[in-house]
């Protein structure tokens, strides 16, 4: 027969380890609804902000006129770039912020994409060599005419190959000619070879952010689908030291 202190050292030790479970599942679920992770399908957690962080990894390979797609002033400061899955939702519901920043750092900072498609989101991979036969066939402002489609498309297409190619006279390109370039899967190796650099730099998931000093190369990274707040400060921060 358990005696009155039993019980009570029992009932204590019950206590103690609900604690644990219950603080082990809530430690897992904050902080996961800003960027879709590498290993798993986006969460339906909230977003939660995040400040700026010291790169994490390797070196960020430095802005490449002749093979990134910039968006804004070709000679600004700053460049925010952006490792990112055209099939990913958090990676939409970053585009606009990408604007924003634009829109707000005219002479400052410009934009560059970089592709990170994942291997859970089925079109990604086709989607990112869509954008770069977009880039062949019209230059970077036709990269971000494709871009801002695929982003602002509310039709719930699911991008199959067919849908991608159908995509290419909407926006202005030879249908016949994107589509060669689609099927051909020449811009393959260069989209893997963007993602391992992204990996080696500390990316984890999409989107990933770094704020570059293209003078410095100095960077900051940012996680995830952040506000514009999240941005700004560091894209201030930045431009203050520079």
């Amino acid at each position: 027969m358990n005696s009155p202190q039993n019980s009570n050292v029992w009932f204590a030790v019950s206590l103690g380890l609900l604690g644990v479970i219950v603080g082990y599942s809530a430690a897992s679920f904050t902080g996961s609804g800003t960027g879709d992770a590498i290993a798993q399908n986006p969460p339906s957690a909230p977003a939660v902000v995040a400040p700026p962080e010291d790169v994490p990894g390797g070196p960020v390979p430095a802005v490449d006129a002749s093979a990134d797609p910039i968006r804004g002033d070709s000679k600004a400061k700053l460049t925010v770039i952006t490792y990112s899955d055209f099939q990913c939702p958090y990676s939409k519901r970053h585009h606009p912020t990408l604007a924003k920043v634009l829109e707000t750092y005219k002479n400052d900072v410009n934009v560059v994409y970089r592709h990170y498609p994942l291997s859970f989101h089925p079109n990604a991979q086709k989607l990112a060599e869509g954008s770069e036969c977009a880039k062949e066939l019209g230059g970077s402002a036709m990269f971000w005419k494709y871009a801002d489609a695929v982003y602002g498309d509310t039709e719930g297409t699911d991008f199959t190959s067919a849908a991608i190619v159908a995509l290419a006279p909407k926006i202005g390109l030879n249908e016949a000619k994107f589509k060669s370039c689609l099927d051909s899967g020449k811009y393959a190796q260069k989209i893997s070879d963007e993602m391992q650099a992204g990996s080696s730099a500390g990316v984890r998931g999409t989107p990933g952010s770094f704020v570059y000093d293209n003078r410095t190369k100095k960077s900051r990274y940012i996680s995830g689908a952040q506000p514009f707040d999240a941005f700004k400060s560091a894209i201030d921060a930045m431009l203050a030291g520079s």
